[in-house]
């Protein structure tokens, strides 16, 4: 094909044909970093690192966090971009770089597929948390709704009990220091048994929370208008939703920074403790936070690259977007802590009490510290807002990025003049139907499910592993650092050659086996721990997106035809693009001039060219 090729119009390659569309790009660069801004910081860094940050021994913790970001976080959020834009492919065919692999493309798919199911969930919690904000009173603040139970309590007077001497007192009301033990605060209780009114277990569904499902579905309607027009309205939407959480988080952290007990909550949170760096799990966890925080192998990273013009220069946007992550995580931590220092001196508590993370921190211990303050309904409207915008950008950008990868399945042959709208509309109907067992009573069991199996730290890794494999010794790293500098225009720093060669793949492999030697079994709470089909539903979830790429491997050299070697000679030679043909043209010319001769000169220089 490609002598064909090279014979017409003097060396001047035409692979485009009549079916090739130019690909939409961004209108301003801008709205790349935005988009990605949008994308990597996500709810994650309010309420996972900051958390982290002070289980693993606070200031310490950023020696192995920045070691990795350095090592593995950086050099795979540098390669997903750059491939995307020099591939201008979404996350399916930019493995047209080594086709056998295309189930890579397939297994982030999966992976971004389920997150969207699942991430949700929380903005939906987010959004009704944010209407019962609009409240004089804080529903969550006190004990007399129809949800309470007898053994919820205000105020706890824990203190009062711990001098032993009144162990059988009465303390507050007329409950006894052996009841204390057992009551439940009124957040706590408008948690469980209002929010997620939680059935005893997973194979209790239980009826249909309504107010829920009808957040849940104006969430997933504000989701698809903004993603139906592609990245031209998407790129728009993202200038508000990237920028506004930092305005609510820096009007938060001076509120925070003035409340009485700030400053015990935050020296808890940088307090170094050197004895940690020993301990396997920091290190982990610094790994794993930096897979989930830089949305590596979910393939959207790639889509939105995919957007840029070839010759952006993607190196430098790698750097920004990474400090620009990080630096959100280490700064929200202030704001969290100070936050959660206030609490612990209002009850009279030590910090490590009132530390949490996930899910807890942001729809227990803080709706509990907001209701301490004065003005309560509009700090806690304040900080849910954010908890929605921060979680929109990651799930538009999620949404997209699927979108992207099922659209570049189906290229210019299936022209439909709606193709994207309907593509859209389908998939966030899909979504939602699946989500539907996630708003039911045992809904809570069904997101820790999809929460720690089907996009957990196992599967990214397994994914970036990978990723690096093809790119460094399948297609080759020089030769993908020679594609990098074409776009660019200059070399990429060596470090990132030796990253995706040797140090990024053993530091995936090492937490990979960490994790798999550590299995532990789920729980919820702590208390309750899930049946055995539970967690082979789980492991399903997990293996769905990870077999992908062994299993389309083998079905493909099983297929190819051949002697081996043939067979892998061929399923990992690139299938060039039309835009690498133009892009690749001009050295063609200029090398054809030097060289008059047949046409087979042509192509055999043509073909080193590439």
């Amino acid at each position: 094909g490609l002598k064909k090729k090279a014979d017409t119009k003097g060396g001047v390659a035409t692979g485009a044909g009549p079916g090739y569309q130019e690909r939409e790009t961004w209108t301003r660069q801008m709205d790349f970093i935005m988009s990605c801004v949008g994308f990597a910081v996500g709810l994650g860094n309010v309420w996972r690192f900051p958390y982290l940050c002070y289980k693993n021994g606070g200031g310490v913790f950023l020696i192995p966090y920045l070691l990795i970001v350095f090592v593995g976080g950086i050099p795979i959020f540098f390669l997903e971009i750059a491939l995307g834009q020099f591939m201008k492919a979404g996350s399916i065919n930019v493995w047209n770089i080594a086709p056998l692999f295309k189930g890579l493309g397939y297994a982030s798919m999966v992976i971004v597929f389920f997150c969207n199911t699942y991430y949700i969930m929380v903005l939906a919690w987010g959004f009704y948390y944010l209407i019962k904000s609009f409240n004089a009173t804080l529903p969550w603040s006190t004990c007399n709704n129809e949800w309470n139970t007898p053994s919820c309590i205000e105020i706890f007077h824990q203190q009062d009990c711990s001098n032993g001497s009144l162990s059988n007192a009465t303390v507050t009301g007329n409950m006894t220091c052996a009841e204390l033990e057992d009551a439940r605060s009124p957040i706590i209780e408008f948690w469980e048994n209002k929010v997620l009114n939680i059935s005893s277990g997973l194979d209790e569904a239980g009826q249909v929370n309504w107010e829920l499902t009808l957040c849940l579905m104006a969430v997933w309607v504000l989701v698809y208008f903004c993603v139906w027009k592609g990245v031209k309205s998407t790129g728009k939407i993202v200038y508000f939703t990237a920028t506004f959480p930092y305005v609510v988080l820096i009007i938060l952290l001076v509120r925070g920074v003035t409340l009485p007990g700030a400053y015990n909550g935050i020296m808890y949170y940088i307090k170094p403790d050197w004895s940690k760096l020993q301990e396997a799990q920091v290190w982990i966890d610094a790994g794993t936070q930096i897979f989930f925080s830089y949305a590596i192998g979910l393939g959207a990273l790639t889509a939105l690259g995919s957007y840029n013009r070839f010759n952006n220069d993607c190196y430098k946007d790698a750097f920004i977007l990474a400090l620009i992550n990080s630096g959100t995580s280490f700064f929200s931590g202030f704001v969290v802590f100070s936050i959660l220092g206030f609490m612990a001196a209002e009850q009279g508590v030590d910090v490590s009490q009132v530390a949490e993370s996930g899910p807890g921190l942001a729809f227990i211990a803080y709706p509990k510290a907001v209701s301490l303050m004065p003005v309560a309904p509009l700090w806690a409207a304040l900080f849910f807002f954010m908890l929605l915008l921060l979680g929109l950008d990651s799930q538009f950008v999620g949404v997209e990025g699927f979108i992207t990868g099922i659209l570049d399945l189906f290229p210019g042959k299936y022209q439909h003049r709606y193709k994207r709208e309907i593509a859209v509309a389908l998939c966030c109907l899909l979504c939602f139907i699946i989500d539907l067992s996630m708003v039911t009573q045992g809904g809570m069991y069904v997101f820790q499910l999809f929460d720690y199996y089907s996009a957990s730290g196992m599967t990214l890794l397994w994914q970036a592993l990978w990723e690096c494999i093809v790119v460094a010794w399948v297609y080759g790293a020089d030769r993908f650092m020679d594609d990098v500098a074409r776009m660019i225009g200059y070399r990429p720093f060596p470090w990132m050659k030796w990253c995706w060669s040797f140090l990024t793949p053993c530091l995936c492999m090492g937490i990979f086996l960490f994790h798999l030697v550590n299995y532990k079994q789920l729980t919820y709470n702590n208390v309750y721990v899930y049946p055995w089909w539970g967690e082979v539903i789980g492991w399903c979830l997990a293996l769905s997106s990870m077999l992908c790429i062994p299993v389309s491997l083998l079905y493909k050299l099983f297929r190819a035809k051949g002697t081996l070697r043939e067979r892998w000679a061929h399923l990992t030679s690139p299938v060039w693009g039309a835009h690498h043909l133009e892009y690749m043209a001009p050295d063609i010319k200029s090398l054809s001039s030097l060289s008059p001769g047949t046409d087979d000169n042509k192509v055999i220089i043509f073909e080193s060219v590439m």
